[in-house]
């Protein structure tokens, strides 16, 4: 198991049960609202205050890697791919440097596998998706596996409160 994988079992062990009902409440949409923090602060019987520390919290401590809108690239004109790279370890920082320098990645992850990077690349089209994975290719002297999608589905992650 790596160092990421541990960081994430230990901190989501840790989460109180506030971190754990504001992770659940969230999958289910933001509040459109001129405060949605307050909003969602009354459905849990906190502050907005409070609820906008622990989001802060869950981000810096790396419990959740991202807070924000998801886009369907496809419906707004534009084509995506789920890629992946095997790099070697002593390669890793140096990889990790040269795939997120293009716009075009969205986010890296570190997985425990032989593809031990995995991100995913959007552009206006798919022509371009591939561009850039030939792009990626030349910088880092590595293939891509490109695993377009086939298919879509929605998993959420409740957590027990």
């Amino acid at each position: 198991m790596d160092k990421s994988s541990r960081h994430s079992r230990t901190a989501l062990a840790e989460l109180s049960e506030l971190d754990k009902k504001l992770i659940n409440l969230l999958q289910r949409g933001l509040p459109i609202a001129e405060r949605p923090f307050l909003e969602i602060a009354e459905q849990l019987n906190s502050s907005e205050d409070e609820v906008i520390e622990r989001l802060n919290h869950l981000m810096t401590s790396k419990v959740l890697t991202r807070f924000g809108p998801m886009f369907d690239a496809v419906c707004l004109g534009g084509a995506f791919t789920l890629a992946a790279l095997a790099v070697p370890e002593d390669r890793f920082e140096e990889v990790t440097e040269q795939v997120n320098s293009f716009d075009e990645v969205a986010h890296n992850y570190r997985r425990t596998h032989d593809f031990n990077m995995w991100f995913v690349v959007g552009a206006e089209s798919e022509a371009e998706v591939n561009q850039v994975i030939d792009n990626i290719e030349k910088k880092t002297s590595l293939p891509v596996l490109n695993t377009p999608k086939l298919e879509e589905f929605y998993v959420q992650l409740y957590l027990p409160a």
